[in-house]
């Protein structure tokens, strides 16, 4: 098991499948953490994980940036985001709007917020999910969702090439179809066809104890049968 005992890490999204199996993670691997979410299902994280602070934010507001400036962090794990679907020919304003700024925008004010702290302390990592779609750069009937997760790669990958040498690394998760959840069960996906948030917070945890000599900035997850 990872040993990150030395480590302060913030979740955002907190509460969600994801996020709540790489704290349970985190939690064994001994990292203090720093949840960040929205409403019940950031007091549902709250209540099951024990957590340095809890915050209350709407990451699509830059208001956010100010309060997470405040509290000082090793790492960040962005899990915030959103999926829709829609013919590309159907696609609106609305439409644009709501998969950027849930995937893109989320992230920017999170970076935005823990990097000062970062560059100061020159020790730092910024670990985002983006999409199997975005991974193939083709994501049919979500070509919305496929942008916007391709951007989260290019904006960590690119803070990666250009921060690296003062500290601070990037590292994209890219899950190679669904997740796992709850909600995708009731959908009626079939479980082996969906990978185990387990699994990935275990992939998580990996890459967060990398020495910068052998670090990792790009993991693809697959389920046991890749569809």
């Amino acid at each position: 098991m990872a040993n990150l005992g030395s480590s302060t890490v913030m979740i955002t999204g907190a509460g969600g499948a994801l996020a709540t199996a790489i704290a349970q993670e985190l939690e064994d691997a001994g990292a203090q953490m720093v949840l960040v979410g929205r409403g019940e299902a950031l007091q549902r994280a709250a209540d099951r994980f024990p957590a340095t602070e809890v915050l209350d934010l709407d990451l699509t507001d830059s208001s956010s940036i100010d309060a997470l400036k405040k509290v000082k962090v090793d790492t960040l794990i962005h899990t915030v985001g959103a999926f829709s679907m829609q013919d590309i020919q159907k696609a609106g304003e609305e439409d644009y709007a709501a998969m950027f700024d849930a995937n893109m925008k989320t992230l920017f004010h999170a970076v935005q917020g823990v990097l000062p702290n970062m560059l100061k302390q020159k020790d730092g990592m910024i670990l985002g999910v983006s999409a199997g779609q975005a991974a193939r750069l083709s994501g049919p009937k979500a070509a919305l969702y496929t942008a916007s997760k391709a951007a989260v790669s290019a904006y960590i990958l690119s803070l990666h090439d250009e921060l690296k040498a003062r500290g601070v690394r990037g590292c994209v998760l890219y899950p190679m179809g669904a997740i796992d959840t709850p909600e995708n069960r009731d959908d009626g996906m079939k479980w082996e066809t969906m990978i185990d948030p387990r699994g990935l917070a275990k992939t998580v945890a990996h890459a967060l104890t990398r020495p910068d000599r052998a670090h990792i900035t790009e993991l693809k997850v697959y389920p046991d049968e890749d569809e």
